[in-house]
């Protein structure tokens, strides 16, 4: 499970673990949307309905803390979930931690 989720995570890529259906999950998708990503640098991941979800909540736990979903990576840095993506659109410093990583168009 470590190797399928390290294997997401990029220098240069925003990685959203997710479930569709839930509220925080939807909410960092549509703040992300906003930004303009280069092709194939913003990958969202929706583990619901996969046999090893479990693990990979697990292994999310171990790394960053928490093993709830949306977990966000920017770079190889986890940013936190919805709320924490929102925030850092509201303050500004979203837009500039997209652009240090290269990702934006």
């Amino acid at each position: 499970m470590a190797e399928f989720v390290k294997a997401q995570i990029k220098g240069d890529k925003v990685v959203v673990f997710l479930k569709p259906s839930c509220p925080y999950c939807v909410l960092a998708k549509d703040v992300l949307s906003k930004y303009k990503f280069k092709s194939g640098h913003l990958e969202l991941i929706d583990i619901s309905g996969r046999s090893d979800m479990g693990s990979i909540q697990e292994y999310l736990q171990q790394i960053t803390g928490a093993r709830t979903v949306p977990r966000v990576f920017i770079g190889e840095q986890c940013i936190g979930g919805g709320s924490d993506v929102e925030g850092l659109d509201r303050s500004g410093k979203l837009e500039g931690m997209l652009q240090a990583i290269g990702s934006l168009q």
